[in-house]
C-alpha cells in the first residue's frame, strides 16, 4: 500500500481518488470544500489547498510516494514545476498549454519520474502510437475523440465532463497536424467532416490541438492529425460567439464596469455545461495507424465506446480519463516505468509490459478498447 496524493477533486479528480483507494492511502485535496464533499468514501482523507500556494504544496506532498495531478490546464505547468522542485514522482492529466522541455530537463536533474498527459486524449493514442511505432514502420496516425451527453439539449447538445476554461481553450488552440512530413498549423474548429459511428450515429469532426508531443516523438510518421467530436451543428454556435467577440480576453466598458468577455461566457456556459451528477453520458473514440510491418501493409484501428458508471455515479469521461491516470500511477509505483524525466505516454507505450498493463487494467474496469 503506497501513500498517494491526489490534487484536484473535480469529477476527474474524483475518479481517480475512489479508484486509487480501493488499493492505497490516498489524500484528495482541493479549493473547494464543495468538491471534496463529492468524495464518498471514509478512506480517503481530505485536505483543503490551492495548489497555487506551491510552498504549501511542496510541504504536504513530502510524506507522499506519488503525487496524481487533475488540476485545470491552466494550473498545470506551475504545479509540475512546484512538484519536481519537491522531488515527487507523478502522474498528470492537466493538458497544459505550455512547453515542457525545461520540466523535463529539471525533473532527469531531480531524479523525478513522471507521466504528463496521462488522461484518456491526450493518453491513450499516445499510448497506443508509441506501442504500434516500435512495431510497424508507421506512415500515418490519427484520432478522433469526443465525450457527449445521451440527451441532446438545444441549443449546445453538449455537457462539458472537466472545466469550461479547458474546453473553450481546446476550441481557440490552433491545431498542429502533420502532412506529407512538414508539420502545419491550421485554425482550431476547422476542416469539419462528418463521420458515423454504430450506435450512436453521425457526428462533426474538427480540428483541435491534441497530437501535442506526437509530433516531435514521432518523428518518421508523415501525416498524423486529431480531431474532436460533437454532434452536427454544435461548432457553428461556437464560431458565432468566437467571432462575436465572446471569448475575447480583451477588458471592455459595460455600464462605467470593466470586464472581460470571456470570463462572462465562461461563467454562463459553466451552468449551460454543467454535466449534472447522475447525467449519462458517453465517451466515443477511434485511434487509426497505418503503415507497414514486416513488409506488408497494415492498418490497425481501435474503438472506444464507453459511458456513465451509475454503480459508482462516475462519468465516462470521469472513468477513461481517470483511471488511465491511475494505471500510470501504478506502472510507477510497481516499478515497471522507471524512466527519469516528464515523459509522454508514447514513451511508455513503447515498452510492451507498460502497454499491456494499461490495456489490461483498463479492461478490468471495463473501459474496452476493441482492436481491428
Amino acid at each position: 500500500m503506497a501513500k498517494i496524493l491526489v490534487l484536484g477533486s473535480g469529477m476527474v479528480g474524483r475518479a481517480i481518488a475512489l479508484d486509487l483507494a480501493k488499493k492505497h492511502d490516498v489524500t484528495a485535496t482541493d479549493r473547494s470544500e464543495k468538491a471534496l464533499g463529492t468524495i464518498n468514501n471514509d478512506k480517503v482523507e481530505k485536505k483543503i489547498l490551492d495548489v497555487t500556494d506551491t510552498k504549501m504544496l511542496k510541504e504536504l506532498a513530502m510524506p507522499f510516494d506519488l503525487v496524481v495531478s487533475a488540476v485545470p490546464g491552466f494550473l498545470g505547468y506551475n504545479t509540475m514545476k512546484a512538484l519536481i522542485e519537491a522531488g515527487k514522482n507523478f502522474t498528470d492529466i492537466s493538458f497544459l498549454p505550455e512547453g515542457i522541455e525545461p520540466l523535463n530537463e529539471m525533473a532527469k536533474a531531480k531524479g523525478v519520474t513522471a507521466i504528463m498527459d496521462m488522461g484518456v486524449a491526450p493518453g491513450m493514442p499516445n499510448l497506443i502510437a508509441g506501442y504500434h511505432y516500435h512495431r510497424m514502420k508507421m506512415h500515418n496516425f490519427e484520432y478522433y475523440v469526443g465525450g457527449l451527453p445521451f440527451e441532446r439539449k438545444f441549443p449546445f447538445e453538449y455537457k462539458a465532463p472537466f472545466s469550461p476554461v479547458d474546453v473553450i481553450e481546446e476550441y481557440t488552440r490552433p491545431a498542429r497536424l502533420k502532412e506529407n512530413g512538414v508539420a502545419v498549423t491550421k485554425p482550431a474548429m476547422s476542416e469539419t467532416e462528418l463521420m458515423d459511428f454504430t450506435g450512436i450515429g453521425t457526428l462533426e469532426a474538427f480540428n483541435s490541438d491534441g497530437l501535442r508531443s506526437l509530433l516531435y516523438t514521432l518523428p518518421d510518421v508523415h501525416s498524423m492529425k486529431e480531431k474532436t467530436l460533437r454532434y452536427p451543428g454544435y461548432i457553428r454556435l461556437i464560431q458565432v460567439l468566437m467571432a462575436g467577440g465572446f471569448f475575447s480576453h480583451k477588458p471592455i466598458r459595460v455600464k462605467n464596469t470593466e470586464v472581460v468577455p470571456f470570463d462572462v461566457t465562461t461563467s454562463i456556459l459553466f451552468d449551460a455545461w454543467k454535466l449534472q451528477p447522475s447525467e449519462r453520458e458517453f465517451t466515443v473514440m477511434r485511434i487509426i495507424a497505418e503503415g507497414e510491418e514486416n513488409g506488408i501493409a497494415k492498418r490497425v484501428q481501435y474503438d472506444l465506446f464507453d459511458e456513465y458508471d451509475p454503480a459508482e455515479s462516475i462519468s465516462s469521461m470521469a472513468r477513461t480519463t481517470g483511471f488511465t491516470a491511475t494505471a500510470g500511477a501504478e506502472l510507477i509505483l510497481q516499478g515497471l516505468f522507471t524512466t527519469k524525466g516528464v515523459c509522454p505516454p508514447e514513451i511508455v507505450g513503447s515498452d510492451e509490459k507498460c502497454f499491456g498493463f494499461v490495456m489490461e487494467y483498463l479492461k478490468q474496469r471495463n473501459v474496452n478498447y476493441r482492436k481491428s
